[in-house]
């Protein structure tokens, strides 16, 4: 049976179809678009490498308690909680968060700054915008020259770096980074889904995608070039399909290849629903 909230909510989705690759929270989102009368297609477009199979993170978490940073920078909360737990897999999460707890803390959000409290750290400073570029406008050359700087690194996919001016921009201050990576994504193992949703995309069979991670953005970028329909996909995205970005940190894969989107106020998936459910019935 229909809950209440459910049947309250105006169906102005009802006709269109949006496209979604999300793979964490895939559930919740296409059923916020679903009661708004949408009719959703789904495919998970990035699959997540284990933290505690990562040597990268192995690496890296040993390097910093060898060489504790003077400062963390926590960007989100999934991964930096990842993070923690990893450690505790390998046995160091007391050694890493001694160390973390004695260097300047500061947080990209809200999310990143719930786990990095939860983890007994205590942020200095956040940023109003949620945003990398304002985290480096906070951070002078004075704060960082000659320093050792912990960044946790949103995934990345393949060839796809996802924090290359802001780790650049460290690195103009004269900051020593030291990136942990702290998940990893790679492409699904069975592309036969994400495949079908391309084609339905790159053919405009879809009045819109929405895109919650930037490496599912990515990664749906690189298989439309492994298959052959990457010009018709873009091309597709720069017209007839509207394409929805939580925020600009997912929109950063799509800008350089020339894609414009659509972002809510607030990077947040009750937030893209509602905006979705108002502009294209608009647009269209």
């Amino acid at each position: 049976m229909t809950s209440g909230p459910d049947r309250a909510t105006p169906q102005t989705l009802a006709g269109f179809s949006v496209a979604i690759t999300a793979s964490r929270r895939a559930d919740e989102f296409e059923a916020l678009l679903r009661r708004r009368g949408a009719r959703v297609v789904s495919a998970a477009a990035i699959s997540m490498v284990p933290m505690t199979d990562d040597r990268a993170l192995r690496e890296a978490t040993r390097a910093l308690i060898a060489a504790p940073p003077d400062v963390l920078i926590a960007t989100t909360g999934i991964g930096f909680r990842g993070w923690i737990e990893a450690a505790r897999e390998w046995g160091v999460a007391d050694d890493l968060l001694d160390v973390l707890g004695r260097a300047r803390v500061i947080s990209r959000g809200p999310k990143a700054t719930g786990a990095l409290r939860a983890a007994g750290l205590r942020e200095e400073w956040s940023p109003v915008s949620e945003s990398s570029a304002e985290v480096l406008a906070h951070l002078t050359p004075d704060d960082l020259a000659g320093k050792r700087v912990a960044v946790q690194l949103h995934g990345a996919i393949d060839a796809w770096d996802p924090n290359p001016e802001f780790l650049a921009g460290l690195r103009e201050r004269s900051a020593e980074v030291i990136g942990a990576p702290v998940y990893r994504w790679e492409q699904p193992s069975d592309t036969g889904a994400l495949d079908s949703l391309i084609d339905g995309v790159a053919h405009a069979r879809v009045d819109a995608v929405a895109f919650t991670s930037a490496p599912a953005a990515a990664s749906m970028l690189l298989r439309g070039n492994d298959i052959g329909v990457r010009a018709n996909l873009i091309e597709a995205m720069r017209g007839p399909v509207c394409v929805y970005s939580v925020g600009p940190v997912t929109s950063a894969p799509l800008e350089a290849a020339g894609i414009s989107t659509i972002e809510p106020d607030r990077m947040r998936l009750a937030a893209l629903a509602r905006l979705i459910a108002e502009d294209l019935p608009a647009r269209s």
